[in-house]
């Protein structure tokens, strides 16, 4: 086997390798800190681990003081106080979503509208009006943060433009109450998941549906794309969490093992490509 490529894992803090089987091994470096010896610890990683030749010692250096940079600044310590309090609808907020850069962030609400807000100046961007029930799911199209979708109780999936709040498409097909939804990582495709078991994912140019995610027996109330959006996860009511292709719409796997309902699924996108 030879090694194929590192990864790097920001918490906890290690090195990830993977091989020519796409196979990982993990190494932990729990006690890296400022007094930490980066050569040193790079030649016992590299001595005590096959894959890694002497000619590949300088990537371990690289990705030690990588590590240690991110954990400089994890340990800084700043005091936290209230920068704002905004009134932002007329009834009650039932989520909220920043961009990437936290320059503006979203709100949906009970009075059937989205907001757009400066972070800085607490002042409305824009408001998104159209949905004709509850405003419950928001998203940007991050990282780009030029686009905006929300998700209602009307049983629709609107796309925005996050600038001018122009309502670029309405995504339908949905049975019941949208509660949860995702860009995927390029910004081309919207995933919906429902109160009638069922996810959706859609186009964003041509605002047509792509594929229907069939095979949960509950209300599916968190969606989330993989880094390259080839894989997409869904969370249920029916107490499991299924792993689908998005290319070709079937499901990966199935994960069980709860006894209530799933709320949340999240992929780990803590890991990065080096």
């Amino acid at each position: 086997m030879k090694l194929k490529r590192f990864l790097l894992r920001y918490y906890p803090p290690g090195i990830i390798l993977e091989d020519s089987d796409l196979t990982l091994k993990e190494i932990d470096v729990l006690d890296l800190n400022e007094s930490t010896d980066i050569n040193h610890l790079a030649e016992i990683i590299v001595s005590n681990e096959p894959l890694i030749s002497n000619r590949k010692k300088h990537h371990v250096v690289a990705l030690l003081n990588k590590l240690l940079e991110r954990k400089k600044l994890d340990c800084v310590v700043d005091d936290f106080y209230l920068f704002q309090t905004l009134h932002a609808h007329v009834l009650p907020l039932t989520n909220c979503a920043f961009n990437k850069n936290g320059s503006q962030f979203l709100t949906g609400s009970y009075d059937r509208t989205c907001k757009i807000w400066d972070t800085m100046t607490g002042k409305e961007v824009v408001s998104l009006e159209g949905h004709k029930n509850v405003v419950y799911a928001v998203a940007f199209n991050n990282p780009f943060g030029d686009k905006v979708i929300t998700g209602s109780f009307d049983k629709t999936c609107k796309l925005w433009d996050a600038k001018t709040g122009e309502n670029l498409h309405t995504f339908r097909g949905h049975d019941a109450e949208i509660v949860s939804l995702s860009f995927d990582p390029k910004g081309s495709r919207v995933v919906t998941g429902s109160m009638d078991y069922s996810a959706r994912l859609y186009d964003v140019e041509s605002g047509h549906c792509i594929d229907t995610f069939l095979g949960h027996t509950g209300e599916i109330v968190s969606v989330d794309f993989d880094s390259n959006g080839s894989s997409l996860l869904t969370g249920s009511f029916d107490h499991s969490a299924k792993l689908w292709d998005t290319r070709s719409g079937k499901i990966i796997h199935t994960f069980r093992g709860h006894r209530g309902e799933i709320s949340c699924a999240r992929f780990n996108h803590s890991v990065s490509w080096n």
